[in-house]
């Protein structure tokens, strides 16, 4: 029986992966934010009768301090994680701070996940085939990181913050394989494409509505978004970095997946973790 830990776990893409893995036997930590959401999850696990292998931990992960507290909680409740799929994310229309002074969406969708990728790593090293599987934007050419003011105190715009961020996370996953080159731990950078999920609920109306039908229109299934990411996880890549845009390969050798970017980036975040919002 493998362990999974699917942030994001309790709707969309996550929910959809944490049913399936519990259908197929394997134990799933589910992790969000929305106790509501987690109950569901799990009410939905004891109809299906899979309750004892599922669970959910409420975490706001847009705060540091949380997911250090989760991810240590994980490592003491699990010896081995086979595999950590980091999913969550908000969007924000308007620029919040987290507690420790981080912008939101850069704490959530780039320190949270980079966090958890470093603190259980020796945890999946134990695993036979460990792998972790970011759910991001990578392979588009659009955004940038904006050195001189990650935070984007002078002028905050929701789209500008995400492309920000699925750039950083090319480099998460570059630094990961960079700093730990023996790791047996395979990281797959892995971008669903456009998927009919939740994501209009966070928009005010009538934007909600008009992503919304959008999103039926054009957007893939759930069910079938997580068949490329569940390939990824049953049968790893055997190169230590690679990245898709759904079943499409993305070319991991440009300028996007600088070494010397990502270790700028990791150093500027082991920097906000100890100082609070340095950058």
């Amino acid at each position: 029986m493998r362990t999974l830990v699917i942030t994001g776990g309790t709707q969309g893409i996550g929910r959809a992966l944490a049913l399936h893995y519990l259908s197929r036997g394997d134990r799933v930590v589910a992790v969000g934010s929305d106790q509501i959401k987690g109950e569901n999850l799990l009410a939905e696990a004891d109809r299906l009768g899979v309750s004892g292998r599922c669970s959910f931990r409420s975490a706001d992960l847009s705060s540091p301090t949380m997911t250090l507290r989760l991810a240590d909680r994980l490592r003491r409740s699990y010896p081995s994680i086979d595999a950590l799929v980091l999913g969550a994310f908000r969007f924000q229309a308007k620029r919040k701070e987290t507690a420790e002074g981080i912008e939101r969406t850069f704490a959530l969708y780039v320190l949270s996940r980079y966090l958890l990728a470093e603190q259980l790593r020796p945890t999946l090293e134990q695993a036979r085939q460990p792998v972790i599987v970011n759910l991001c934007g990578t392979g588009s050419r659009v955004g940038r990181l904006h050195w001189d003011d990650l935070q984007l105190r002078r002028r905050y715009r929701p789209f500008v913050a995400i492309m920000q961020g699925a750039r950083a996370n090319d480099l998460l996953g570059v630094a990961f394989t960079v700093e730990h080159p023996d790791s047996p731990v395979r990281y797959v950078l892995h971008n669903p494409v456009f998927v009919n999920t939740a994501l209009a609920e966070s928009f005010r109306q009538p934007t909600r509505i008009a992503i919304g039908v959008i999103a039926k229109l054009f957007g893939k299934t759930v069910d079938s978004a997580i068949q490329p990411i569940i390939e990824r996880i049953d049968t790893p890549p055997g190169r230590a970095l690679s990245a898709f845009q759904g079943q499409r390969p993305v070319d991991i050798t440009g300028p996007a997946f600088g070494p010397n970017a990502a270790r700028r980036l990791t150093s500027t975040l082991r920097d906000m973790t100890s100082n609070g919002a340095a950058a």
